[in-house]
């Protein structure tokens, strides 16, 4: 008798690559370009996982929707020259993330899937840079759905693939990813090494310090 499918939802940013100094230096070359006083490093870090629009509102919500949407491009502009410039060093995958990719993909039963709050023209980019186009069955990018952590993105990945949110994980760093598992009603395993800390995490099911943990946190949700 064959085993059910399951679906393993992984964020991007802070979970599969380290983006953070992409990200903070295209914040601040965005900023900067307006000569608006640049966000914290925390501050920025904060709102990873949202998209843009929101991010920016949540950064510098005293300023106009105009000059949000400047910030915006600019933060877009910045971040496709330097994804060019540096290819796959731009955003380095974490330690151990294509191994676990590569164990997982191997066993019959599982897909793979990202929700990201990236846009399509970012998140294609990485995944040519660092040549995972093999990897996963459904990709969910902020171009698309509302923002983190509303459930669209998991509730498309599930219609998608044809499975049921018992069927399904979602695996984030940020507090964003757990609640949007949360609403779509599917567990959530926080990950350690990202960029909210992990008290923020609270709707995580389980919260893992490296990926060699992965394979043992689902078989504990899927027995």
């Amino acid at each position: 008798m064959s085993k059910p499918l399951r679906l393993i939802i992984f964020d991007v940013d802070g979970t599969l690559v380290d983006s953070q100094a992409s990200i903070v230096g295209s914040m601040t070359a965005a900023f900067e370009a307006l000569s608006l006083p640049v966000p914290s490093r925390g501050a920025i870090l904060s709102i990873v996982g949202l998209s843009l629009p929101q991010a920016m509102a949540r950064l510098v919500p005293d300023q106009s929707d105009q000059t949000q949407t400047q910030l915006v491009q600019g933060y877009k502009d910045s971040y496709r020259d330097q994804r060019l410039a540096l290819g796959a060093a731009h955003s380095p995958l974490y330690p151990g993330a294509r191994e676990i990719l590569d164990r997982l993909q191997g066993v019959p039963e599982f897909l793979l899937g990202i929700a990201t709050g990236k846009s399509l023209r970012g998140l294609d980019g990485l995944i040519e840079a660092h040549g995972l186009e093999r990897y996963f069955v459904t990709k969910q990018v902020a171009d698309f759905h509302p923002s983190k952590p509303h459930p669209s993105m998991i509730e498309t990945a599930l219609r998608e693939t044809g499975l049921t949110a018992s069927d399904a994980v979602m695996i984030g760093d940020t507090s964003f990813d757990m609640e949007m598992a949360a609403n779509a009603g599917v567990t959530g395993i926080g990950v350690s090494w990202g960029y909210h800390d992990t008290s923020a995490l609270q709707h995580a099911a389980q919260i893992i310090d490296t990926f060699d943990a992965l394979p043992e946190a689902l078989a504990q949700i899927w027995k």
